[in-house]
């Protein structure tokens, strides 16, 4: 049996191939990886844990090269080539200052083939922390059932599990996700979502409401289907966990924003990393808070992300500083 880790999640990675204007006007291209799942995985492994992904790449060079950055960032690669399926890939359009737009090219991907086999061997090393992401379910069947085949078993085994929904307009309806991820959601010790997707996963409101009210409902709701801690993003509003002891809020850490992709997989890096240091849901809500603004204020999914001795710059630097 393979040694212990962190933490291990799994889902799909592609090459994201990012403009930095429109793409019809043309331009250059810059080749990164994208991920919800492997933006975690580097964050938290940035902060010096031990993580472990799983995931079918096809055998070309874009698999290649996802393979090797997850290697450099020291996470450990449990992985199936499929030589009959590409690599997804997925242009990333700066289209203006505040809107970026996405367009997949994943359909039939060799990610979207992973299964419960793909994942066992790396269930097997007993991981403390299952982080999962409701993206997984909507790429196939196949994938679908992986997700819940290791949800339940971590479960039961007594990993933390934790979900964040990470809703995908381009890949499932609402009804369609909420048809998976509501029954997901009892396997879950943590639930993430953005303010906007708790409908997904509770009924006691309904359309998406913001409203505190709503909020509130939605979370007890959670809480009484066995979910320790609800944890809801609101991006520059900050953040919110509503645990069976009370509710705790943290603002967010004021930077200059240049980029927000991969915001929401940071900020759930550095909560989950608190969580395998012992700290309590300030603690947590605090680095997840400070990795969420690492993630803004510089380019890419997760390039920008701070080592453990650089998680207290931005607390002790004033904007526009420069340290010598």
């Amino acid at each position: 049996m393979s040694a212990a880790v962190d933490l291990l999640t799994f889902g799909e990675s592609m090459v994201s191939l990012r403009s930095a204007g429109p793409l019809s006007a043309g331009g250059a291209l810059a080749m990164h990886v994208a991920g919800a799942e492997s933006n975690v995985a580097v964050g938290v492994a940035r902060l010096g844990h031990s993580v472990s992904w799983a995931g079918v790449v096809g055998a070309d060079p874009h698999g290649e090269y996802i393979l090797r950055q997850l290697r450099a960032e020291g996470i450990q690669v449990s992985h199936r080539v499929d030589a009959g399926r590409s690599t997804g890939v997925m242009f990333l359009e700066q289209r203006t200052a505040d809107l970026t737009r996405a367009f997949y090219y994943r359909a039939g991907s060799a990610g979207s083939t992973i299964k419960r086999e793909d994942i066992d061997h790396a269930l097997n090393a007993g991981p403390r922390v299952l982080h999962l992401t409701g993206i997984t379910a909507a790429l196939s069947a196949e994938a679908r059932g992986a997700l819940e085949y290791a949800a339940e078993r971590a479960a039961a085994e007594g990993v933390v599990v934790s979900l964040d929904v990470n809703y995908r307009s381009k890949l499932w309806t609402r009804e369609e996700a909420r048809a998976v991820l509501a029954p997901l959601a009892r396997h879950a010790d943590i639930l993430i979502a953005s303010d906007d997707e708790l409908d997904l996963v509770a009924s006691a409101a309904s359309g998406g409401a913001r409203s505190d009210n709503a909020e509130t409902a939605l979370a007890d709701e959670l809480l009484g289907r066995g979910v320790t801690e609800v944890v809801v993003k609101r991006g520059a509003a900050g953040a919110g966990v509503h645990t069976a002891a009370g509710r705790f809020e943290a603002a967010a850490v004021a930077v200059t924003s240049i980029d927000t992709v991969g915001a929401g997989d940071a900020f759930t890096a550095g909560y989950l990393s608190a969580l395998l240091d012992g700290g309590d849901v300030p603690a947590r809500l605090e680095r997840g808070t400070v990795m969420g603004a690492f993630a803004v204020s510089t380019a890419g999914d997760w390039e920008g992300l701070p080592s453990r001795d650089e998680l207290p710059m931005l607390a002790a630097t004033q904007s526009g500083a420069t340290v010598r």
